[in-house]
Parts: C-alpha cells; sequence; structure tokens
C-alpha cells in the first residue's frame, strides 16, 4: 500500500527511495509515503483516526465505509465481497476497530449475514484508553424489525446489539428483539427511523465514534438529512455491468453535496478515499 494524496516531501521522498515517515493521521503526511508495502494496523490506525474531541472538535462523527466498482456498483450478486479486497478488508476491520457503533440496514444484514464485532487485540489497548469498550456495537437500522433474532448478532455478541426504529413499530417485533437480548432504541416518531435523532440518540448512549457500513439506502438518508460527516469509499478496479445498485439510492437531492478529499491509498490497482464535508 501507498499513500498518493497529500503529497508531501515524505511522500516524493518515499517514492524515490529514501526516508518513509512512519505514521499519520486525519490524511497528514506518512503511513509508509509512496513505498508499495504492507502497512502495520498501528498505520492504519493512525491514518483512519478520528477527529479530536474537545477545543473545538466534533461532539460526534458520523463516517461511512463503502465500496463501488469502476461502472458504480456497490455489489455483485447482493453481496460487497467479490468487489473487495484483502486490504479492504483490513480497512475496514480497522474502521471498526476505531469505533464505538457500526451502523447498519436491515436489508443488508439480511443479504450480508452480518456478525457481531469482534475484540482485536491489536486494538485493545488503544480502545481502553479512549473509553471504550472491547468491541464496536452494531446498531441495526430497520423499520419493520423483520429480522431474524436468532442469528449470533443478537444472541452472541461481544456488546449487546443495538435496534433503531421507531415509535411505530409493532411491539411484538420489539419484545422479540428484546428478548433475544436487543436494545431497543426509538428514533422516530412513525415507523422509519429519523437519521437526526439517530444520531443524538446513539450520543447520548455515549457512542459518538460512528461508523456507517450501509446499505446504499441507509447512506442515501444519511447524506439526505445532512448528518454524513465523512466517507471512506474503496474505488474496486472491477466493471461488473448489471444493474447493481449505487453505494446510495433514494430521491435525488435538489443540490448536490460537496465533500473534500483527505486522502488517498492504493495498493494493486485499488483506491481507497476519503473524503470529509467541508
Amino acid at each position: 500500500m501507498r499513500r498518493l494524496f497529500p503529497v508531501t516531501e515524505e511522500t516524493v521522498t518515499g517514492a524515490s527511495g529514501g526516508a518513509v515517515n512512519a505514521g499519520g493521521a486525519g490524511g497528514s503526511p506518512g503511513g509508509g509515503g509512496a513505498v508499495d508495502r504492507e502497512w502495520s494496523l498501528a498505520e492504519l490506525g493512525a491514518a483512519y483516526a478520528y477527529p479530536e474531541r474537545g477545543n473545538g472538535g466534533p461532539g460526534t462523527w458520523l463516517r461511512a465505509n463503502m465500496v463501488s466498482t469502476l461502472d458504480g456498483a456497490a455489489q455483485h450478486d447482493g453481496r460487497s465481497q467479490p468487489i473487495s479486497s484483502a486490504s479492504d478488508m483490513r480497512i475496514f476491520g480497522t474502521l471498526r476497530a476505531l469505533a464505538d457503533v457500526v451502523l447498519v440496514g436491515a436489508e443488508t444484514v439480511r443479504q450480508e449475514g452480518y456478525r457481531p464485532a469482534r475484540a482485536r487485540a491489536e486494538f485493545a489497548e488503544a480502545r481502553e484508553a479512549a473509553g471504550q469498550g472491547e468491541a464496536a456495537a452494531i446498531a441495526v437500522v430497520s423499520a419493520s424489525l423483520e429480522l431474524d433474532f436468532s442469528l449470533p448478532l443478537f444472541t452472541s455478541p461481544l456488546v449487546p446489539t443495538l435496534v433503531l426504529t421507531g415509535a411505530a413499530a409493532a411491539p411484538d417485533r420489539v419484545a422479540a428483539a428484546e428478548k433475544a437480548g436487543a436494545r431497543v432504541v426509538v428514533a422516530g416518531d412513525g415507523m422509519g427511523v429519523d437519521p437526526a435523532r439517530a444520531v443524538q440518540a446513539l450520543a447520548g448512549l455515549g457512542h459518538t465514534r460512528l461508523l456507517a457500513e450501509g446499505g446504499p439506502r441507509l447512506l442515501g438518508q444519511l447524506v439526505a438529512a445532512g448528518v454524513l460527516d465523512e466517507l471512506c469509499l474503496t474505488i474496486s478496479p472491477m466493471l461488473t455491468v448489471g444493474d447493481a445498485q449505487r453505494i446510495s439510492g433514494g430521491p435525488s437531492l435538489a443540490v448536490p453535496r460537496r465533500f473534500e478529499l483527505v486522502s488517498l491509498l492504493e495498493e494493486e490497482g485499488f483506491l481507497f478515499s476519503r473524503y470529509r464535508r467541508p
């Protein structure tokens, strides 16, 4: 893996065979420069660190992590794994290890066979220092609560799984979720979930480092509501054709939202980008 952006003296020096800076957070120099080599998990953790809280920093930060092919497909045969890579999955695991909670839509849980986030020994010390638990909680966004509550995601997580739903959710489904061990969080007045209220509700539970993993419908809702702070987008060097979904879906915005490039990494043709809203 090598850093392509931001371009710095260290990046250029690394490309010509000189000394390489060994770390960097939030798009800062380092993390291997332009030398193509395997990064350690510590380097990835530094490169994808959340913004510092306090002293004017954000109280909560919501980032999304998605993958897209060159022709805009977010999935192949209904799953993201075929368009991913080993390095993409290492970044996927790193982002989970940095987060307090992972938001995911109910359909993605069903399609991808979601499991609980696991504890990572490499991040244990950093999580303890940040006041985090062993692993991120998974927060499933669902209006209908038509979920299989016998799955390990609900029956055997390290941290109890959260279910975000609306106030009008069916009482029997709420009861089924709670019986399975999930914590039901109401974040909407009707059947659906209001994205802004979801962020507020999670922050109220102490979850301020938020990570959304899709699917496209959920990401579209977060973008439309103006609550997405950052997009970590892997661009896969593949073409799938077909009619697969894009990374976000839903009604078109009246005015497109502009994000700024923070960093760009590359390995074996895969591009790992980070964009933040200005």
